[in-house]
Parts: C-alpha cells; structure tokens; sequence
C-alpha cells in the first residue's frame, strides 16, 4: 500500500473515522512526508514513544515557536534545560501532593456538585452540552480565582485557541481568530496579575505570582502564558476525556456495571480512554538532528507530527488494541498519571502533561458524582455517539437518560 491509498489526515474519511488510516499507515507507510502540513508523520508506538522519551536530545519543541506562541505568548513547553526546570519547578507544586488535595480537590466536588444540580432532576442531559464542555474550564477558573461569571469568554477564547492549534489547512480567518484571542486574554489577565500581586489570595493565581526558585520569580507575561496554556489544555482534553469516558463505558455496558459497583475502577477506565480514544491525537516536535525511525530518515530542522491516536492502538504494544477493555494487563493504571505511563496521551519524559494529576482527579470525583446522580444511566433511544475533530478529538454529543434519585 502505498501513502497516497492511506486517507489523508486532513480528508473527510479520516476525519469520519482515523482509525482504520492509523492501522494501515502503522502497518504500510510509518513514516509519511505529508505536503500541506510541511511535516513528518509517525504512527509507530515505538518511534512517539522514541520522540516524546527523547534521551538523546535528537527533538525539541522549537515547533512551538509557531504553533503555539502567537495564541498563548511563550510558555512552559517551549523552553528547554535549566530554564524548563526552574519554569516546572515554580508551577508544578499546585498540581499535585497537599496543594491539590486540601486546596483542589473541594473545588473540583463544588463545581461537579453545582452543573449536576442544573439536570439531576430532569431524567435527560447531553453529557457533553450541559457538563463536559464546563467542568474543567470552571474548575479551572476556580483554581485561579477568576469570576465564573467570565465561564462563556474562556469557553470561547479556549475553543478559538484549540481551533487554531488543529488548523493543520492553515485557514487564515482561523489563524487571525487565535491571535486575537491572544490580545484579548493579555488585556482580561494582566491586571488581574497585578491586582493579586498587590493582594494575594489562597488561590492558585497568587501562588504562581508569589512562587520564586532559585532566584527566578515568573514574570506577568509568564504567568499569562502560562494560564492561557492551562485554560486550553486542561479545558479542551479533560472535557473530550470525561465525553469519552462514558461514551466508551455507555457501549460496554458490563464494563460500566463494574465500574458502578467498584469506583475504584475509575481511573482504569480513565487510563483505557486515553489509550483507546484519546483527547489530543497529534502532537509536534522538531527534529534537531537526522533520525532513523521506521520506515526510514527524519532530516535534521524538520517538522514531526506524532499520531498519538495511532500509537496509542500499535498492535506491537497492546492485545487487541481496537477493543475497549478497562482490565486489560498491558496497561497499567497505576503508572497511567506518570512520567512512566505506557500509553502516550499525557507525553512522556520532560515535557510529560503538568496538569495529569488534576485531569485523573477531575475525571475521578467528576464520573463518581455522575454516577451517584444518574444510577442507571442509559444511552437515550436510538442515540449513537459520534466522534468529531483531527487534533483533539471527542464525542460531539451524549444524550443519555436516567431515572432521578428519589424519584
């Protein structure tokens, strides 16, 4: 087979549906020079899990230069050494240990709490409309201590900042709607910076103001960055992650009784959700020097887009890997929140996701919540969920039906 019969990754066909393009270019084609994206395609768990781990120091993140900079200003994961270390070592601390426990883990059950009650009583939701597209970005804004009120501009400005990000066409109104939403989110968050410089709170955003290592403090433009970055990536995936969750558990429905009778079995199908249909199914580097991977040469300066969608369903690493199955023993859901994952959703090595303990805890207090509130939720009639996107990717709806509590 050869590339030009694997669907292109920005054609209808695999937008509809990339799994079977993954399967064929994993087995046929592992490396792709793919001309609208100027970029180098790999499918091959071995060679994402090659790039993301990087021991050699043969990728970098230099791509993000221009993916990325002109919509969120210069953040975390385009710098590299020392400079990454420090920058990590001064936001990470909230993300996980005591901070995350005693300071988040009640905003996170408030704000599940709050969207639940808006439909508990009604019998009926798209899961999607009325709690996945909210959660994460209200728990989010929360965090900062930023108004809620505000949730309809950071939805929106977090929606135009993934659309830029995925416009692998390079529409220009697309490109123009990110930047703008750059200019916009500067002129929201710098004086909110400077307000809480002046008057800390116990809120996250006074904490990244207040953080110092090594001498080194985050200056307003960092912390911009780096809020604008933790809006879009820990509002778009965690909300396709929860969509997923259930879409995955609502058509396994033995699965989804397991889970019911043992909550503890959240995180196995958090873990099996990323694998099986993950939130972001492409991720960039940049080669730094010519790399062998399979199928042949990577030149040094180059693009490489790593289809994480593939890799994460490479029959080489898991037992039927197109099967949905939170018990699976190749995958283990203890190391699935680590830099020691083995599947490739969050990254792996230095740049591995910042934020994984806040999505495990948000899925994990979220889907139990949703659970208590809906105990015998059920697909509505007739009702099948569709995926949709290229760059991230989840279900568009998820109509459900349910007997209310007490009723």
């Amino acid at each position: 087979m050869s590339t030009a019969q694997v669907p292109d990754i920005l054609s209808p066909e695999f937008a509809a549906n990339p799994y079977p393009a993954y399967a064929a270019m994993r087995e046929h084609t592992p490396l792709i020079w793919h001309e609208p994206t100027q970029s180098y395609i790999i499918s091959r768990y071995a060679d994402v899990e090659r790039v993301f781990k990087d021991k050699e120091s043969q990728f970098t993140t230099d791509n993000y230069n221009w993916q990325i900079e002109p919509v969120h200003g210069r953040t975390i994961l385009q710098l590299s050494g020392r400079e990454h270390a420090v920058r990590r070592a001064l936001v990470a601390p909230a993300f996980r240990g005591s901070d995350l426990q005693e300071k988040f883990l009640p905003v996170i059950e408030r704000n599940s709490r709050e969207l639940i009650d808006t439909f508990r009583a009604d019998g009926a939701v798209d899961l999607v409309d009325a709690y996945a597209t909210r959660f994460p970005v209200n728990v989010i804004a929360d965090m900062l201590g930023l108004d809620k009120a505000d949730h309809a501009r950071f939805h929106g400005w977090y929606t135009t900042v993934i659309a830029f990000l995925g416009n692998l066409s390079g529409d220009p109104e697309v490109a123009a709607a990110g930047e703008r939403t750059r200019v916009e989110f500067a002129e929201y968050m710098i004086p909110v910076i400077r307000q809480r410089r002046d008057n800390p709170g116990d809120d996250l955003l006074s904490s990244l103001c207040a953080a110092e290592v090594d001498g080194v403090r985050m200056s307003d433009e960092d912390i911009k960055a780096f809020c604008s970055l933790l809006l879009a990536a820990g509002g778009e995936t965690t909300d396709k992650a929860i969509a997923s969750i259930f879409a995955n558990l609502l058509t396994h429905p033995e699965q989804l009784d397991a889970v019911r009778e043992d909550r503890t079995l959240i995180a196995r199908a958090f873990a099996e959700t990323l694998r099986h249909t993950p939130p972001v199914h492409m991720i960039m580097r940049q080669s730094a020097t010519d790399v062998e991977v399979s199928g042949g040469t990577i030149p040094a300066g180059a693009t490489v887009t790593c289809l994480i969608g593939a890799a994460n369903r490479d029959e080489d690493r898991y037992a039927r890997p197109d099967r949905f199955d939170i018990f699976r023993e190749d995958l283990i859901a203890t190391n699935a929140f680590s830099a020691a994952a083995d599947h490739l959703s969050f990254a792996l090595g230095r740049h591995f996701c910042v934020g994984a303990l806040l999505a495990k805890a948000e899925v994990e207090i979220g889907v139990g919540q949703l659970l208590d509130a809906m105990p015998d939720v059920r697909l509505a009639d007739g009702f099948d969920p569709v995926e949709q996107g290229v760059f991230t990717r989840g279900p568009k709806s998820l109509l459900v039906r349910f007997t209310p509590v007490g009723a």
